[in-house]
Formats: structure tokens, C-alpha cells, sequence
């Protein structure tokens, strides 16, 4: 039997459609019925190609118990992030307060008012590991409600308070002279955090972070310290020769779980991509090394090959998991290969792609290469191009084997602004790379975006999905599209996407922007009245809307001589400075605004 999300549009709610668990969509029918009963409400947040999003559910949500247990004393709702980040945003920034720390699944008891008063992520069930296990989460929450409902409304309350005072910006009149010390800062933040040996910055686990990189290369052409260029190459090498690279279809997977880059966690995401295509593209002019021109080439052709919808736009995610078990998709045996291959060449690629008989991930092997091309051919007494060429023959038969077995599920939805990243991305790699085929895939979704993802009035949606758009966009869709077609026309020449980008940019003034305080709110002023507008200035794995916005702001003050884009930019700017002051790493895009804005003075 079908609860209540048998209707929605997004992957994910479906894939809880036939939980036991009584589960509400986020909207007015699950408040009430939250005010009416007395009921605190218990709200779920995760995405559809989320690992431990898949194992909550399969040990509580299709639990009876634990259905039972929600149904006695909660009012269940279930969220999308990815459909929903305004949401997800707010109660992730509350949990992280309460906790310290956030992911997913996010896991948050509210009022009836929405106001969250407990919350964390991912709990077990049974108990085990040291963690309560989620059923006596759920009886002391309940039972803390029963007996200090007025203390825990009153905490609730306060945090929500706390909340909105942190997004708060300076007032108008709080003044400050815009200079570089955050980029002299962040720079020196990167340099510290930058590991030597394996590339990347900090510990186990490690994120590609490409807006650090991408900043790093724009602070080495302003001051040709070419140590900030190898901190980039060094990353973008060992990220490209570790498990955390399909070695065999392109495309990074999101995050590597050791220092080394080795072992990922097997989900691929769009914005990941887009973003890293991006990069690499970026490191060739740099560099001239072709290699980075071939994994830019690579994990664009993996987008267009594997996640892209048949009228252009872009789907948003892979799973982890296949078959019930994360990486089975990508793991190979020296018997699988031999098979495929042949004994002679089988042990050259498993020599090269370290698969060996006890392997490196539960009894099979991640690919991945601990040697460079040259230092392999020359271990093998061979010339370099021979052995590239046998590999990329084996690379291309062991793929054809590959895709027999059975693919990890994917999130079909259409995000803007993820789906705007790829845009600029193919623009950016079509006009650096001379492929023409690149632009043309970025014309063809920019064509399908802007046909299929707006509203009666005009106005940009936030998703799409089985010919149904829905959900206004958000702060940075609408920016993040906006910097993409001003790409798009600049790789292109059309005068129609700059046209289209200004329009945008006046729909940021008018809708999102706070002319008292400077920069610009996630939501437009006529969405739906939540616990708090928020602004968000810290990059999360995409780039922060303020950022974004700020960017192409003043990307189009330029080209259109519209002084009052370049003043928006930089009230923005303003708006951002405590953020500098906090983390400015953590602002990666505004960095790159405030970057251009002083390059431009």
C-alpha cells in the first residue's frame, strides 16, 4: 500500500512511496495535522543516489516497528534536498548548530511550527557501533515532548532566532574598504592545508574541491607564483590517477573516503562534474599538458553519453550502489579481465590498473594507476605509445563488458542549476578545446532549460522531470544560469544568450536582492513564508548563490556597461565580509567575485 508519496515527481520521495512509514510531502496537509494532533513532526532529508539515505531506509523506514513508532508520535515528513535545498539549507545549518556536524540522511525533529529543537543524520537499527539505535531515538523524543514540550518549544524557538541572526548581514552604512587580504588569506589557508604527497587539502576524506583549485589558478596568474600552480597540478593528477576517476568511463565519483584518492564513495554527481570539467579545462591553458585536456574530454562525454536526457537537458545523479552493494558497478577480478582481454594483455592493464587477486576494496579491485604513463613503458621496456594505445583498446573492450552488468540507479530529475554548470562547462571546453560538438550539446540544454523549466509568467522553475517543471528557482539557479549563457555567448557569439542573462540578472535585482543590508536572499520575495530567508554566502558543494550572483554581476557591468550590476556586485561583496572573516575558504566563489571586482577598479 502507497502512502503519501506515491504522486510525487522526485526519485526520491518514490523510492519511499511503499515505505510502512506514514510519510507526508513537506506542505501545509502535514503542518496542520501536526498543530491539530499536538504532534511534533519528524523530518527526513536525503537525496535518491545517497548511500546511507538507502541504508536508514532499508533498516527503519521498511521497518513496522519503527512505522508504528513515527505514526504514535510524529508526524513524518520526507524531503528531497536536491529538490527542496532552501529546506535543506535551513534544518542542516540547525542540526550542525545542535551537533557540530551535518550529511546525510539529515534527520530533524521540529515543532509544529517547524521549528527544530533535535536532530542528526544517520542513526542504525537495531543499535549497534556505539549509536543508539533510531527506535530509541524516537521513544526519548517523544517522550521528552510529552514531559517538557514548553522547554523543548522554547529552545526550539530560540535556536530558529539564532539562526536567522547568523544569516543577518552588516546594515547599510556598515562600511568596509573592499581589498585582498581574504584572497591573501584563503591563499595562505590552501598553502597550509595542502597535502604534498597526495594532492588535495586536509585528511581522509577528501572532496575534489574545485573551487579552491580554480582559485588557486586565478591567484597564480596574478602573482605568478608557480608553487600555487603545482599545489593545482599536483591535485588534479592524483585525483585523475586515483579510484575517485572512472578509469574506464570518465566522470569522478564524489568523494574519496582515504588521503590517497583510492577508495570512493561510488556515487557520481552532475555538479561534481560539471565543476571538474571545468577545472581541467582550466589546468590545460595553464599547463598545455594534453592529459588535462583528456579528462576534460572524458568527463564531458561521460555527462553526454551517460547523463544526458534525449531532448538536452542533464540528469542530476548515479547511485552508489548496484546489485545491493556500493562499487559493484566499477570493481573488476584478474579473472574478469583475462576474460575479456586475453592473458597477454590482461596482465599489462592489471600491472598498470593495479587489479590484483586479493584487491583493494573487499576482494576486487578499484582501478587506478600508482604510475605514470612514461614510468610504466619504461618498467616494461616498451615505447610510451604503444602502451598508450593497447590501453586504450583494453579501457574500450573491458567498458563493453562493463556495461552488461547492471548499472547503479540514476536520478533522472533536471536541476537548473546544476543542469546551468554543465552549460558553462561545455561553452567553456568547446571554445578552448575547438570541439564543436561540445557547444552544440551546450546550445541544445540551454535551448531545452529555457523552453521547458519556466512558469506561465516567464519565470525560471527549479526541476524538471517526465515533462513536468516545478518549484520557482532559487538564488542560485537563477545566477548560475545567467553566468552560463554569458559563456555561451561568448564561446559562441550569439547575442541572444547575453540577451537572455541580462534578463536574468534584472530578475535578481527585482526578486532576491536586499537593498538594505546588500547581497541577495536563497529564496524570491514571493516564496513560500518559511522560519527564515536565508542568505547563503559559504560555497557547499556548489558555489554559494551571493557568490554566483556576484560573479556574473560583474561579468555583465562589463559587457553591458551596467553600473548598477557592478554596484549590486559589490554590495554584495560588502554583505560577505564577516563570512571572509570567518572561513574565507569556505567562500570560494565570492573570493572569485571579490577577485574580479579588484581586478577591475
Amino acid at each position: 500500500m502507497s502512502n503519501r508519496l506515491g504522486t510525487a515527481l522526485s526519485p526520491y520521495l518514490l523510492q519511499h512511496a511503499e515505505n510502512p512509514v506514514d510519510w507526508y510531502p513537506w506542505g501545509e496537509d502535514a503542518q496542520r495535522k501536526a498543530r491539530e494532533e499536538g504532534k511534533p513532526i519528524f523530518l527526513s532529508i536525503g537525496y535518491a543516489s545517497c548511500h546511507w539515505c538507502h541504508v536508514m531506509a532499508h533498516e527503519s523506514f521498511d521497518n513496522p516497528r519503527i512505522a508504528t513508532l513515527l505514526a504514535e508520535h510524529f508526524v513524518s515528513i520526507k524531503v528531497d534536498r536536491e529538490e527542496r535545498p532552501d529546506l535543506d539549507q535551513i534544518y542542516m545549518d540547525a542540526v550542525q548548530a545542535m551537533t557540530g556536524q551535518g550529511g546525510w540522511p539529515l534527520s530533524v525533529f521540529l515543532t509544529p511550527e517547524g521549528h527544530p529543537f533535535f536532530g542528526g543524520t544517520y542513526w542504525p537499527y537495531p543499535t549497534r557501533g556505539g549509536m543508539p539505535g533510531f527506535d530509541r531515538v524516537v521513544l526519548a523524543i517523544a517522550e521528552a515532548w510529552q514531559d517538557r514540550r514548553e522547554d523543548l518549544t522554547e529552545q526550539a524557538e530560540r535556536l530558529a532566532q539564532l539562526l536567522r541572526d547568523d544569516t543577518q548581514t552588516p546594515a547599510a552604512g556598515e562600511w568596509v574598504e573592499l581589498g585582498e587580504h581574504p584572497l591573501i588569506t584563503a591563499e595562505a589557508t590552501l598553502r597550509r592545508a595542502y597535502d604534498h604527497q597526495w594532492g588535495g587539502f586536509g585528511q581522509a576524506p577528501k572532496f575534489p574541491q574545485p573551487g579552491s583549485l580554480r582559485f588557486l589558478l586565478r591567484r597564480w596568474r596574478a602573482t605568478d607564483d608557480d608553487h600555487l600552480l603545482d599545489m593545482v597540478v599536483g591535485t588534479l593528477d592524483r585525483m585523475a590517477a586515483g579510484g575517485i576517476y572512472d578509469q574506464l568511463g570518465g566522470g569522478f565519483h564524489r568523494y574519496s573516503v582515504d588521503r590517497q584518492w583510492l577508495v570512493p564513495h561510488f556515487e557520481k554527481m552532475l555538479y561534481d562534474n560539471a565543476q571538474l570539467a571545468a577545472c581541467y579545462t582550466e589546468a590545460w591553458q595553464a599547463t598545455g599538458r594534453e592529459e588535462f585536456a583528456r579528462f576534460a574530454r572524458e568527463t564531458l562525454e561521460y555527462i553526454l553519453r551517460d547523463m544526458t536526457h534525449p531532448e538536452g537537458g542533464f540528469f542530476s545523479s548515479e547511485d552508489a550502489d548496484s546489485e545491493g552493494r556500493e562499487g559493484t558497478f566499477y570493481l573488476w577480478t584478474p579473472e574478469e579481465v583475462r576474460e575479456a582481454l586475453g592473458p597477454e594483455r590482461a596482465e599489462v592493464f592489471c600491472r598498470v590498473y593495479d587489479v590484483t587477486p586479493a584487491g583493494n576494496f573487499e576482494g576486487r579491485s578499484i582501478l587506478n594507476r600508482a604510475r605514470s604513463l612514461p614510468e610504466d613503458a619504461q618498467a616494461m621496456g616498451r615505447p610510451a605509445e604503444s602502451l598508450l594505445a593497447e590501453l586504450a583498446e583494453s579501457r574500450s573492450a573491458l567498458m563493453a563488458v562493463r556495461e552488461k552488468r547492471v548499472r547503479p540507479g540514476r536520478d533522472d530529475k533536471v536541476l537548473l542549476g546544476w543542469n546551468a554548470m554543465t552549460i558553462g562547462s561545455l561553452a567553456q571546453a568547446g571554445a578552448a578545446l575547438h570541439a564543436a560538438e561540445y557547444l552544440d550539446a551546450a546550445v541544445r540544454a540551454a535551448e531545452f532549460i529555457l523552453a521547458q523549466l519556466r512558469d506561465e509568467q516567464g519565470r525560471l522553475l527549479h526541476y524538471w522531470r517526465a515533462g513536468q517543471a516545478r518549484q520557482s528557482a532559487f538564488l542560485d539557479d537563477v545566477a548560475l544560469l545567467a553566468d552560463a549563457l554569458t559563456t555561451l555567448h561568448e564561446a559562441t557569439g550569439d547575442v541572444r544568450w547575453l540577451d537572455e542573462a541580462v534578463q536574468m540578472a534584472d530578475d535578481l535585482l527585482a526578486r532576491f536582492a536586499d537593498p538594505a543590508a546588500g547581497g541577495f536572499f536563497y529564496t524570491p520575495a514571493d516564496h513560500e513564508p518559511l522560519i527564515m530567508r536565508k542568505k547563503d554566502f559559504f560555497d557547499s558543494s556548489t558555489p554559494s548563490g551571493n557568490g554566483a550572483a556576484a560573479t556574473v554581476l560583474l561579468r555583465l557591468a562589463r559587457s553591458c556597461e551596467r553600473p548598477e550590476y557592478r554596484a549590486a556586485a559589490e554590495a554584495t561583496l560588502q554583505a560577505a565580509w564577516r563570512t571572509f572573516d570567518r572561513s574565507a575558504t569556505a567562500a570560494g566563489q565570492l573570493l572569485l567575485a571579490l577577485e574580479a571586482y579588484l581586478a577591475t577598479e
